[in-house]
């Protein structure tokens, strides 16, 4: 779809916005990226992310919060996007317990100023980020869009739920084409500081234990940055249509009489929690000392995507392996933070 030259990016400094911006840029697209530079963790990485293509013709950052409704009406007023990719939020399970109005305030609110733009102003695409929490305390898997997620076991899971079911009304309402993603356990070089890679790898440069929660009993369908990122340009020219098919009387949660449409982003292949840190300390070179822990309220054991309609509609599949990207990850953590190379 040539015709969709100038992207909103929401959350540009964060680690999936950062890198898509680089992407788009690099495909010749027009980008704005907004972002408010959170302290939900240091705000240095997110200026270092974003400081890579900041003096690129082709960017604007505008330092703005997202549930600022006035600012938010006047930027997309201002600037004309042709489509948006909302990955904003405020993110972290265990956060949620934490502080839930910040949650409510960007991830509902804001999502709805997203939302109100889009409607007024002519955007032919808002693709947004949902999350594989949504799924809760479901156990059926792999994890299928094709099944209902009604069981959020935190308020963070809850507000991404909430963001499908809002996008849903919009396409239904002003038919404007919505595309959810459920993003399953990122990863990778500029990642999130409170991720768990994150954390493994500071404690075991710094000679700390590192909290190994359900006992290790844990796996994760960890998703390299990359393949992150190739699905999103891929369904961002994947404009949804009204589905012709869809039944009411046995309605799929994925698809629509609407345009409206919902995909898993995951690698497809769980991984045990045990060999991910092992992997780690292969590519450090340095066994970790363990804290094995129960599991934490609103974690999950295990999550396992199923991929088949991202790989049906838009011909990608995730496929990067846990050595590759955590080998990556290890070589960009030691040139930013021990040989200050970045």
């Amino acid at each position: 779809m040539s015709n969709l030259k100038k992207i909103l990016v929401t959350g540009a400094a964060g680690f999936i916005g950062s890198n898509l911006s680089h992407r788009l840029l690099e495909a010749g697209k027009t980008v704005v990226g907004i972002d408010n530079f959170t302290p939900y963790y240091d705000p240095a990485i997110k200026e270092a992310r974003v400081r890579h293509f900041l003096k690129h013709p082709a960017f604007k950052l505008v330092r703005m919060d997202m549930a600022d409704r006035a600012a938010m009406t006047s930027l997309f007023q201002a600037e004309g996007f042709d489509a948006v990719v909302n990955l904003a939020a405020q993110a972290g399970v265990r956060h949620s317990l934490k502080d839930p109005y910040s949650y409510v305030d960007t991830n509902v609110l804001g999502f709805l100023n997203i939302l109100e733009g889009c409607r007024h102003n002519g955007v032919q695409h808002l693709v947004f980020a949902s999350s594989s929490s949504v799924y809760g305390a479901n156990t059926n898997m792999p994890f299928s869009v094709h099944k209902n997620v009604d069981h959020p076991l935190s308020l963070y899971a809850a507000t991404k739920k909430a963001n499908e079911l809002m996008a849903h009304t919009y396409a239904h309402l002003y038919r404007i084409p919505c595309t959810g993603l459920r993003f399953f356990t990122v990863y990778g070089p500029w990642g999130r500081p409170d991720m768990a890679l994150f954390l493994f790898t500071k404690a075991i440069v710094e000679d700390r234990p590192i909290d190994v929660f359900n006992y290790g009993k844990m796996e994760r369908d960890f998703t390299y940055i990359d393949d992150i990122v190739e699905g999103v340009v891929r369904v961002i020219e994947n404009i949804p249509t009204p589905n012709s098919e869809w039944n009411s009387t046995a309605p799929d949660p994925s698809t629509s009489n609407a345009p409206y449409k919902l995909y898993n982003i995951g690698n497809n292949n769980p991984v045990s929690l045990m060999h991910y840190i092992e992997t780690l300390e292969n590519a450090i070179g340095k066994k970790a000392e363990k804290n094995f822990l129960p599991l934490q309220p609103g974690d999950v054991p295990a999550t396992y995507a199923d991929v088949s309609d991202l790989e049906k509609d838009v011909g990608f599949k995730p496929a990067t392996s846990v050595e590759t990207g955590i080998g990556n990850f290890w070589q960009w953590y030691k040139a930013y933070f021990i040989d200050k190379k970045i």
